[in-house]
């Protein structure tokens, strides 16, 4: 239990101040801090990027905008896809999911490193709008492959969504953070039916201490995301990431034999 209110934190820290990336540490936390299987360890993630979400809604919705025409574009996109992403976790070897998710999060941590979430795209007209024809495809695209991976790993996202809305759509930075966190909770809740088969098998108690340890203090960190130099703690928590990607694909390749199922 005390494991699970230290993960917690972390992860409430990571959506509080970034509004995205959080979910990118609850697998891995789940499996090799708290002890869950694998198969238990992906719908109890989204249970808790769900929660964490909320929080970072909570807080980010008061001054900053949803735009939420495109979070429910990427959200419809998402949640079907959500669906086959479970259906091919489900057919992995553990071992190698665990491999293609330490690639994941090297990857992840490599883009935080290197910034590149600046404003732009080709969807943003002059007047600071948004030409919802010529972007729709790529948004829908884009939507099914978060949820893709929000099926298949237990992860909310928003580390694809945020650059996604700013690169693909134009929006401004802050907007996109709000915007995002709708579209991880929408994935999360689609992801969570797409496992319901084994819901029954998760230790609540365990995952809601992590939960609310998570949700209160995303919503503590959201009040303080204005005051603190953004590319610090983005720069920090990527290094983070990338030594959890280290770890989890060493222990998957060091240890095929219990990671077959």
């Amino acid at each position: 239990m005390i494991a699970a209110v230290a993960f917690g934190l972390v992860i409430g820290l990571a959506v509080g101040l970034l509004g995205a990336g959080g979910s990118i540490l609850a697998v891995p936390a789940l499996v090799y801090g708290v002890g869950l299987p694998l198969r238990i360890a992906v719908p109890a993630s989204l249970l808790i990027v769900a929660l964490s979400s909320v929080g970072g809604l909570l807080t980010r919705e008061r001054r900053e905008r949803v735009l939420w025409p495109v979070a429910l574009v990427f959200g419809a996109a998402g949640v079907p896809a959500a669906f086959a992403g479970t259906a091919v976790g489900r057919w992995l070897p553990d071992r190698w999911l665990l491999l293609a998710f330490a690639v994941l999060m090297a990857v992840v941590a490599v883009r935080m490193l290197s910034g590149g979430d600046g404003e732009g795209g080709s969807c943003r007209t002059d007047a600071g709008g948004i030409e919802w024809r010529s972007c729709l495809p790529r948004s829908l695209l884009t939507g099914a492959g978060v949820g893709v991976l929000t099926g298949l790993f237990g992860v909310g996202g928003g580390f694809v969504v945020v650059p996604a809305l700013t690169l693909l759509l134009g929006l401004a930075a802050q907007p996109a953070v709000a915007t995002s966190l709708v579209v991880v909770l929408i994935n999360a809740l689609g992801g969570l039916i797409a496992h319901a088969g084994v819901l029954d098998e998760v230790r609540y108690p365990v995952v809601l201490a992590f939960a609310g340890t998570a949700l209160v203090v995303s919503v503590l960190a959201g009040g303080l995301a204005t005051r603190l130099r953004a590319e610090t703690i983005r720069h920090w928590f990527a290094y983070v990431v990338l030594v959890i990607a280290v770890g989890v694909g060493t222990s998957a390749l060091l240890a095929p034999a219990a990671l077959n199922g």
